[in-house]
């Protein structure tokens, strides 16, 4: 298994979908995690996500079906369902967790040595914004939320396996699938 943690803008997802894109011998695949926020853009529900309520969130809670979750925002959860992990791992798949970093540290926890625990750093929290404002996503409110969350989050990265700082694309992609591949066997 392999977990993947950074802030919001860091690159994780251009790595992750680069790796699995140009990589199918890794046999990677998406443990689809489940959220209480709206869909953006083109997102599909089963795709990229589970979108749930808050409040069909909190019973899947209260029912242990989660692997990990967090409560990430006010009324914003993200979670990972147990069963959807089992059913890939049993299908053979080395399952790829997108996860916030606190989600990460308890899949790591979780499964121990089974799991390979990446956290993608930016060079800075100015380059962080720039790349933020960059999406156009987001309005100016929730790109200070997210930089706020991002200075927080950046103290997990000695709880991770590997630190990968992206300063260069293409240097962190390298980085990302020697690691990866050296984890794999």
């Amino acid at each position: 298994m392999l977990i993947v943690s950074a802030p919001s803008g860091s690159g994780k997802s251009t790595i992750v979908n680069w790796l699995m894109r140009e990589h199918p011998e890794l046999r990677l695949y998406f443990s689809i995690s489940c959220t209480s926020r709206a869909p953006r853009g083109t997102e599909r529900n089963g795709v990229e996500y589970f979108f749930l309520t808050p409040e069909a969130f909190r019973q899947r809670i209260e029912n242990n079906e989660f692997l990990e979750y967090e409560e990430v925002y006010d009324n914003r959860f993200y979670g990972t369902l147990k069963q959807q992990v089992e059913n890939q791992r049993e299908a053979g798949q080395n399952v790829v967790f997108d996860v916030d970093v606190k989600g990460g540290v308890n899949i790591k926890k979780y499964y121990g040595d089974d799991a390979l625990s990446l956290f993608i750093q930016p060079p800075s929290v100015e380059e962080l914004r720039h790349r933020l404002e960059g999406r156009g996503t987001d309005t100016p409110e929730a790109i200070a939320e997210r930089l706020a969350k991002a200075e927080y989050e950046m103290t997990f990265a000695p709880l991770f396996d590997h630190v990968i700082v992206n300063d260069d694309l293409e240097t962190a992609k390298q980085e990302t699938l020697q690691v990866v591949k050296d984890f794999l066997g």
